[in-house]
This record gives structure tokens, C-alpha cells and sequence, in this order.
């Protein structure tokens, strides 16, 4: 199963810049809220350190790229429409906005930090609104959306055929979140961490539901909170306003200077690397005098203040760190390190940690060699390993299969 990241927000934060800025595609853009009707797709990228400096190889990715040692692995990313208070309820476009993130593994908040926009997205007087409200609000409404389907019009009834927690009652709350990419795992961590084991569910109060629905959020759709149109310079000083207030990671982060770059970058007028805290610039005859000082004001301002735009740390931050994700290189040759087609360290994959290897075969590779799976094998080490052995970041592994 890819990994589906939401990018989420209110009305004119940047959501729509943020996708065009990770994934050069070119959806509308406008200060104007709800701009963004129906969700954007695109792909973007992020980045982790390739095994070919390791091994001293030329590789040559097939399901990635691999530039100066620096592997750029794919992920999926959604933008949808902008959230407003009460858009549990159907508020704005709420419902097609929550229905849209159902797939999500995590979600991304896009925060205006300017303070020039009220909760709806309509501009007001620069600093008048409090950004560290948008965090709290939204929040509340992904919560609130859990709640709801959760209980739905009947939880009574759904619950009154359960006299205790126990794998009746986690199987059928798990057909009930089905769509929500929900497993037994999360309803089974939130339950202890709500303190609801012992508790019969047909007990619980509005209070217990709502609590249970915003941990099992946090667990199963963990928000990354993004201080967006940093290069305004309202927004310096309310950063510094939310991180008084807000104990979570927040990042850093101007879209719309990475969007800059990149454009320049697919001109090849500047040779830029998503991620890096630096550019060159190849054709200069191709700039005017205040494209120049724009790209002057970026370097100094934002590459060099905050050691990059902030896109690629949101992303390395919201699937290394917080979704624990790890990669693994498959390979046939384990000497040249290469595929059936002699491509060096042809693919990467994204996979939990402690993933085993025979599930990795089973969900990654394919079905019918993890039914005939022998064995794997260390291509580093050269060690033979069970189907139980537990995957590590830069594996590079082969297969063995009785097929």
C-alpha cells in the first residue's frame, strides 16, 4: 500500500502552492478562498541517503532518482479543499473535504502564519488574526469527523451487542473505520491510552467518545504542523507567538519560494536540489536585474536563515520520524547489486520499521513469492535470512524463492 500524505488547511494558506512546489504540477493558485474545489493529486519527493556512496556504485535508479548520492523516493500527496469551523457538520465544502482524506496515512497542516486571514480564509487587517487558533480549530474538526463516524446514528445499538472490550467489539469498530485505513493496532492503542479498556463500550459518555476519537486521530492520522509564507515578516514573529503556545513540532516553511526554485530549476537556470540549502545559477543573462535581487533575497533570507525552504523537512520529518518509515533496496545480484536487468540498485521502497521480511516480499515485491519464499539474503553481509528477520534502514536484500 503507497503512502498517502493530505495536505490540509484553511481556505488561501498555501495549500495548492505547497503541491506545486513538491510536485512542479500546475493547479490554480489564488489568495481567493476555496480556489481548491475538488482534491489535487501529484507526486512529489523525499529525500534519504542513497546505499550507492556506501558501496562506492553508479546506480542507476528505475522507481526513483538518485542525484549526488541523495535518493529521491516517491510518495503521494493530496491537496484538498479548504477546512472552516464546523466543516465536521458540512460547513464549506466539509464534507467532501473530510470524505477526500479518508485514505490518508498522515496529514499535513498548512498554517498562514502572516495572520492576515481569518478562519475562513478571508483576508483581513496583517496581524489581527492569531494563527495559533487555525492549529486548535482544525484539529477539533478532524476530531469531530472521527467522532461522527464513528458513532453514527446508532452507537447505542452498535454498542449493546458488546458487554466488554474485547475482539468481537475491536473487529466490527475496525469494519466500521474501515475507510479510514484504520487497523486493529490504532483502535487497540487508543484504547489504552484513552483508559477505555475495561470500560463497557454501551457506557461510555459523549466525553469518552470524543476523547477515544481524537486519540485514535492522533494515532492513525498524526497532523504536521507547517509554518507556512515564512518569508513575510509578520510571520517571524508569529512563529515565535506559536511556539510559546503549541508543545508540537511546528516547520518552517515558504512554499512559494520553493515553487521559485524549482521553476527556475526545470528552466536549468539555476541548478537547485529540492532540500538544499543552496543554489547555483547557470544562466545569468537569463535574469533580470530584479530576478536577480529576488534570488539574492531568497539565498539570504530563507535558504540561509532556515537552512532550506522547509519542504523537504516537513516530508523527511512527517515519514522518517513520525510514520517510522525505513528503506529497502531489492536487488538479484547480490555481488553487482543489480536486477534481472543488470540496473544497479534499481528500486527503493518505503516500509515501516520493524516490517519483516516476509511481509515486505508479500506487500512489496509480489504475492507468489512470499508463497514460495525459501529464504532472503544480506546482499551487504552476504548472511542468509528468515522470513521473520526484521528489516533495517538500507537494507539491500535478494529473494529466494521456490518459484
Amino acid at each position: 500500500m503507497t503512502l498517502l500524505i493530505g495536505i490540509i488547511g484553511k481556505p488561501s494558506s498555501g495549500k495548492s502552492t505547497f503541491l506545486n512546489a513538491s510536485c512542479l504540477t500546475h493547479v490554480e493558485m489564488s489568495e481567493l478562498p476555496f480556489t481548491t474545489i475538488k482534491p489535487n493529486k501529484g507526486v512529489a519527493t523525499v529525500r534519504s541517503k542513497c546505499v550507492c556512496k556506501e558501496l562506492n556504485l553508479i546506480d542507476n535508479p528505475q522507481n526513483s532518482l538518485c542525484i549526488n548520492g541523495v535518493r529521491l523516493i516517491p510518495i503521494n500527496l493530496l491537496d484538498v479543499a479548504g477546512l472552516v469551523p464546523d466543516a465536521h457538520k458540512g460547513k464549506g465544502l466539509g464534507n467532501q473535504f473530510l470524505n477526500d482524506l479518508s485514505k490518508a496515512d498522515i496529514l499535513i497542516h498548512i498554517i498562514d502564519t502572516t495572520g492576515s486571514l481569518d478562519k475562513t480564509g478571508n483576508r483581513t487587517i496583517s496581524g489581527s488574526h492569531d494563527p495559533y487558533e487555525d492549529i486548535l480549530f482544525l484539529e477539533q474538526e478532524i476530531n469531530l469527523w472521527y467522532k461522527k463516524i464513528i458513532e453514527r446514528e446508532d452507537w447505542n445499538k452498535f454498542t449493546r451487542a458488546f458487554s466488554r472490550i474485547q475482539k468481537d467489539f475491536i473487529r466490527a469498530l475496525g469494519e466500521r473505520l474501515s475507510g479510514l485505513r484504520i487497523t486493529p493496532y490504532h483502535i487497540k492503542r487508543a484504547l489504552k491510552d484513552s483508559n477505555l479498556e475495561s470500560k463497557n463500550p454501551n457506557e461510555w459518555s459523549d466525553d469518552d467518545l470524543y476523547i477515544y476519537s481524537k486519540i485514535l486521530r492522533e494515532i492513525s492520522k498524526p497532523i504536521v504542523l507547517v509554518a507556512n509564507k515564512i518569508d513575510k515578516d509578520s510571520s517571524i514573529e508569529n512563529l515565535k507567538k506559536i511556539k510559546e503556545k503549541n508543545k508540537k513540532e511546528i516547520i518552517p516553511c515558504s512554499a512559494l519560494t520553493e515553487y521559485i526554485l524549482r521553476q527556475y530549476e526545470e528552466q536549468k537556470i539555476i541548478s537547485y536540489l529540492p532540500g538544499s540549502p543552496s543554489f547555483e545559477i547557470l544562466k545569468p543573462e537569463k535574469l533580470n536585474p530584479k530576478e536577480l535581487e529576488t534570488l539574492d533575497k531568497i539565498k539570504e533570507k530563507i535558504l540561509q536563515e532556515f537552512g532550506g525552504t522547509g519542504i523537504q523537512k516537513v516530508f523527511k520529518y512527517a515519514i522518517f520520524d513520525i510514520l517510522e518509515q525505513i528503506c529497502v533496496y531489492p536487488v538479484s545480484d547480490i555481488n553487482k547489486f543489480t536486477d534481472n536487468n543488470n540496473n544497479v540498485l534499481p528500486d527503493v521502497f518505503l516500509i515501516k520499521k520493524g516490517t519483516k521480511l516476509i511481509d515486505f516480499v508479500r506487500d512489496k515485491i509480489h504475492s507468489d513469492l512470499a508463497d514460495h519464499f525459501i529464504h532472503g539474503i544480506d546482499a551487504k553481509t552476504k548472511k542468509r535470512l528468515g522470513e521473520n528477520y526484521e528489516l533495517s534502514h538500507n537494507d539491500i536484500i535478494k529473494i529466494v524463492s521456490a518459484k
